[in-house]
């Protein structure tokens, strides 16, 4: 067999590892955002030294990469008033019948399955600059989500 089509080495077959994606636009942070990813990037630091196979290292430093990437863009916001819902706001609403409460927050601390959306999730977009007891647009529908309430998030 010709030496051209023999297999140097099984590395080149892996599949290549990219950086993580950073998410478009501004990164808005609340002040426990900001905590968060210093938190992050304490602990990538401190992992980092003590791994030990090559595959684990470069995924953590590639993370390093990311989470100081993210600090170094942050954008800590106010806390806002509470008078309209806006980044920063725990807003509680109905939609379809249901009542529910959501935390409008940064790209980094969002977590949908415990109520945290990002500022540009569609429902979050959807709300901004409403007052309580005022009914606006989702999905296609008119006045499909009443705003209940707005206060702000809890610092920490």
């Amino acid at each position: 067999m010709s030496v051209a089509f023999r297999r140097e080495s099984d590395e080149e077959h892996l599949e290549p590892k990219f950086e993580v994606p950073i998410p478009p636009g501004p990164n808005l942070v609340t002040a426990h955002g900001l905590e968060r990813i210093r938190s992050r990037i304490a602990e990538l630091e401190s992992q980092v030294p003590a791994l030990t196979e090559e595959t684990e290292q470069k995924a953590a430093k590639r993370d390093l990469r990311y989470w100081r990437a993210r600090l170094s863009t942050a954008q800590v916001q106010h806390v806002p008033s509470g008078e309209t819902v806006a980044f920063g706001c725990r807003v509680t609403f109905v939609l379809a019948g249901k009542q529910r409460t959501i935390d409008i927050v940064g790209h980094d601390e969002a977590e949908p399955a415990q109520n945290r959306l990002a500022f540009t999730a569609p429902l979050a977009r959807a709300m901004m600059d409403a007052q309580a007891g005022e009914f606006v647009d989702f999905n296609g529908k008119e006045e499909a989500i009443e705003i209940v309430s707005i206060a702000p998030l809890a610092a920490g």
